[in-house]
């Protein structure tokens, strides 16, 4: 059950006509392959946080990391390389699955020293927050969709945000930002990924395909993580 920004329930689990025009027997296959998305989604998070909750607490592996920059380089660029072929064989069984395992678990060791190097309170605020964002915009998605409303304009906006703030970020290895920069950065790449959950999530309802299900729930995936890390982000240089 989600509430959307206006405060009505709204339940995914209802089988409800997912937007005006849809045929009864697509809305119901429409209905099953969300719940196959979101089935994989919650065990991407689950994943992500046991290997995070093993990062923080295991100082060996930890200290490991921190300690070497060449090994937290490669662990940084490891997504891409397990992501380039998941992409590829995303529809070939069991392929598809344990490329995304290995995508997940490789992705979620950087968040586990992430969060290794930042106070437990921020990151439970994080977290609180990014659950409240993250349940609020997909409720406010779907009822926004059964109106028949439709948000696919925001994808050439989004990108050029999205690539405007992935230059930024590189030009901070250079020209590095202070404090109150940093937290902006992050309070605009949490708007951003913000957009982007309203807009995949819009993309989940109407456009991906029945086979793409490996897609759709990497694409929201890295939606969530990556608000994550923005709030963090922000709490993170407001405390300090």
């Amino acid at each position: 059950m989600y509430t959307n920004v206006k405060g009505e329930e709204f339940d995914i689990e209802s089988g409800e006509t997912l937007y005006p025009g849809l045929s009864l027997s697509d809305n119901q296959l429409r209905w099953g392959f969300i719940r196959k998305v979101y089935g994989i989604l919650s065990a991407q998070i689950v994943l992500t946080t046991i290997v995070s909750v093993i990062t923080v607490f295991y100082a060996p592996i930890n200290d490991l990391l921190k300690g070497n920059s060449g090994l937290l380089l490669f662990v940084l660029f490891l997504p891409f390389i397990f992501l380039i072929p998941l992409l590829k064989y995303q529809q070939k069984h069991p392929h598809n699955y344990i490329l995304l395992g290995l995508f997940t678990i490789s992705i979620s060791f950087t968040v586990g020293v992430t969060c290794a190097n930042t106070d437990g309170k921020i990151v439970l605020e994080a977290l609180i927050l990014t659950s409240a964002v993250v349940s609020s915009l997909t409720g406010y998605a779907f009822w926004a969709s059964k109106k028949g409303k439709d948000f696919s304009y925001l994808g050439p906006i989004l990108f050029t945000c999205l690539v405007t703030l992935f230059v930024t970020g590189m030009m901070q290895m250079f020209f590095p930002l202070g404090p109150t920069a940093h937290a902006i950065y992050g309070g605009i790449g949490a708007m951003i990924f913000s957009g982007y959950i309203v807009y995949d999530t819009d993309n989940l309802i109407k456009r991906f395909t029945y086979d793409e299900y490996i897609g759709a729930s990497v694409t929201l995936y890295l939606d969530i993580l990556n608000l994550f890390l923005s709030i963090l982000r922000v709490l993170r240089e407001a405390n300090n």
